[in-house]
Order: structure tokens, then sequence, then C-alpha cells
């Protein structure tokens, strides 16, 4: 968050041209890679919305999915309901309750 002549930013809004290289990829602007602190082999999310690919960080859900199974320190019922729920935010509510 960051204060500025009496408001609160929420979010940097950062916009900037990347290349797309060799084998497809994209290099992040170093000012990007620093606000967020992101860390070479961090695991992103990357969702398509229209003409526009969004990155964001895995939710909680995503993280205890990745554990082996010995690992889940959720009960199941949880991870249903924390299931639908990311299932909603990824595909809309009525989309997500047909998949359940």
């Amino acid at each position: 968050m960051r204060a500025f002549r009496g408001y609160t930013w929420l979010f940097l809004v950062v916009q900037a041209v990347v290349r797309v290289g060799r084998k497809y990829a994209v290099y992040l602007p170093r000012r990007v890679v620093e606000e967020l602190k992101l860390r070479e082999g961090e695991k992103l999310v990357l969702t398509l919305e229209g003409e526009s690919i969004v990155l964001r960080r895995p939710t909680g859900f995503f993280e205890e999915a990745r554990q082996p199974p010995k690992k889940l320190r959720m009960a199941p019922e949880e991870f249903e309901k924390t299931s639908v729920e990311a299932q909603e935010e990824l595909l809309g509510p009525s989309d997500a309750q047909g998949a359940a």
C-alpha cells in the first residue's frame, strides 16, 4: 500500500511493453519484479481474460493442493468448499456448480 497526497493506493498500476522471446518467454520489467518481491523459480497462476493475460500468485487453495497428500492440513470438507470457491472465482458461479 502506498500513501500519496492523502490518498491510499492499494495497487500499483504499471504498464510496459514486453517482447516475446525464444520459446515464447516473456520477461517482466525489473520494477514489477522488485515491487512484487518475486523470486526466480516462484510459480504464478496464468489466466486468459479475453485478449489479456493475467499473472498472479497462487491462492491458499493452490498452495495446499500442491502439497503431497501426507502434508495436507485441510479437512476433506474444507478442501471441497475451497475447491468450489476457487472454481467460482475462475469460472463464475453457474459453471462451478455444474462442475461440483
